[in-house]
């Protein structure tokens, strides 16, 4: 993959959140190797984060920190911050906040709920369910941001990324919160790209493409997917350039433009109706 911009990364300081495993870990690697200065990973799982920080800090001695965060909570996610930028020198240049759940289940009771032969998850989601999926995939974003611009602001600039899903325009059926946190997320996004460009913080959408992670749980992942580590550079790499939306794989690159063309509804419709039978009979498509 070409990147005009190899020297971007060099020497800056970066928080990553879900930085314990998958996407996550593989950016705060993509980081390291791309030169930056000090990478803060921050993730829930205790083990798994001491176990990555011990093992990059080894390679990179005195450019890593691990700091345990419940990303729901967002006292915690300032405190997280704070401590961060105490590791950084007082310098804070960019934010991922990529911590989130894929989550599946059916709206409402149906007869497909406890169907024998649906392999995909169709659990009935409720109102405690959404509200976690809120607090997961979207406020914890959103605590993000709110901390990240108040050290961002007085310093004269920053970037911060969040990483949203393709899901966010493909109506996929039994992923209606997963799909609603990641739209939601994404609009999010867009907005504060305007509204603190003139402080000179750049916000970017970023879609990690189908990838390899323990998002697909006891589901076969699709053909094709790709590593963590090439999502990451994916996702860098659309960083450097600054992107507004930054796409993944091909599949968000050819599906994004068309996600709303009014002239190929009748297209749209068939291939999503389709997802959704298969899905309710069967098993997990995309």
């Amino acid at each position: 993959m070409v990147n005009n911009n190899k020297g971007y990364f060099l020497g800056k300081n970066a928080v990553v959140t879900g930085a314990a495993s998958g996407i996550g870990l593989a950016l705060c690697e993509e980081l390291l190797a791309q030169g930056a200065g000090k990478v803060v990973l921050a993730d829930i799982n205790g083990k798994n984060l001491r176990a990555h920080k011990e093992r990059l800090a080894r390679q990179y001695p005195g450019q890593v920190k691990g700091i345990r965060c419940d990303v729901t909570q967002e006292n915690a996610v300032k405190q997280m911050i704070e401590q961060g930028v105490l590791f950084m020198g007082g310098r804070f240049d960019l934010l991922i906040n990529n911590a989130g759940l894929g989550l599946s289940g059916t709206f409402t009771q149906t007869e497909a709920t406890n169907s024998p032969s649906a392999k995909f998850n169709l659990r009935v989601q409720t109102n405690e369910d959404w509200e976690k999926a809120f607090a997961i995939n979207f406020y914890s974003a959103l605590y993000g941001c709110r901390a990240a611009i108040g050290v961002m602001t007085p310093q004269g600039g920053g970037q911060v990324v969040n990483i949203i899903s393709g899901i966010a325009w493909s109506p996929m059926a039994y992923q209606s919160m997963y799909a609603a946190t990641k739209a939601a997320l994404n609009m999010l996004t867009l907005t504060l790209r305007y509204e603190y460009w003139d402080e000179g913080i750049k916000f970017n959408s970023a879609t990690p493409g189908t990838t390899l992670t323990a998002i697909w749980g006891k589901n076969t992942p699709p053909k094709g997917a790709q590593t963590p580590q090439e999502s990451a550079r994916k996702i860098l790499k659309g960083v450097t350039e600054n992107q507004r939306l930054i796409l993944g794989d091909k599949g968000d690159e050819e599906g994004a433009p068309h996600c709303f063309d009014p002239s190929i509804a009748e297209g749209l419709d068939s291939y999503y109706l389709n997802v959704a039978r298969v899905r309710r009979s069967c098993e997990l498509i995309l």
